[in-house]
Parts: C-alpha cells; structure tokens; sequence
C-alpha cells in the first residue's frame, strides 16, 4: 500500500512541476499534507532531485523571464526568497537586473501613464505605482522626473 501511495506523492509532484517550475522547498509545502509516513515526501523529493527534475537555477531562470519585465528587483528578490531559494542564488539573480532597472521601470511607466505628471499628486501617484512594482527609489525618480530623456544639450544649455 505504502508503494502505490508513494508514487501519489510522486505523481502530485511531477504534476505541480508540470505546471511551472517549483523549488524544493515549495514542493515540500504544497505536499507536506499529503505525506502518509515520516521522510517519505524527502524520498521522493531526493528522486525528483536526482534526475534534475527539480533546479534551483531554472526556477530563478523561470521568475526572472516571467517577472522581470513587469516588477523591480526588490519585488522579484520577495519573490525569489518565498521560494526558499539559497540566499547566493537570489543576491546574484537581483545583481544581474540592477542595470537594467530604470530601463524597466521606464517601460512599465510608459504602458501605465505614457505622459509625464503635470501636478505634484499625480508625479505621487506614478512613484508610488513604480515602488508598488518593486522599483529602486532612484530608477523611480530617474523615470518620474524624465532625466534619462534629458538630451546632452540639455545639461550644458
């Protein structure tokens, strides 16, 4: 009985990672309640493991692609860490979009508002929907006051 029951527990999870990919840890929450004896869930979790069913790097890989158009990095690094992902694997995924931080922030500005604000309440509103999304306050302010726009001739006239 414990064998058939073992390959249930093995078959939600090779179900859930069908679905997207899941880390060990995430795993182990969503399954735990379905475990009938004590290390049978880490068993099966080793297995998955074994044969890279289950990858810590695909996962950060996995959130980076769907999220990091539409979020900051602060956003994306709560997300990875609720993923009981290793703290090295999150501080070099956060790394790896910090250069590219205002660029987004300006994309996600653009489809939000696409004009500059033409009061201090509404110049609030926008800062607050980027730092909602996660943004850097500096990317914010960078986006907001549009000194990226700002052409050369601008800063010497």
């Amino acid at each position: 009985m414990a064998t058939g029951f073992s390959l249930s527990l093995k078959g939600r999870a090779l179900r859930l990672l069908t679905a997207r990919e899941h880390s060990r840890a995430e795993l182990e929450r969503k399954l735990a309640a379905h475990e009938e004896e004590p290390g049978q869930l880490a068993k099966v979790l080793d297995e998955l493991q074994a044969k890279d069913f289950i990858s810590e790097s695909r996962v950060v890989e996995s959130v980076l692609n769907r999220r990091a158009s539409r979020f900051g990095a602060a956003r994306i690094r709560h997300e990875l860490q609720g993923k009981g992902l290793q703290a090295e694997a999150v501080s070099a995924a956060v790394q790896s979009l910090k250069g590219s931080e205002a660029e987004r922030a300006r994309g996600v500005w653009q489809k939000k508002f696409g004009a500059p604000a033409t009061d201090a309440a509404e110049r609030g509103k926008q800062m607050r929907f980027l730092a909602a999304r996660g943004f850097s306050s500096d990317a914010i302010r960078r986006v907001v006051s549009g000194v990226d726009e700002l052409s050369e001739d601008e800063f010497s006239g």
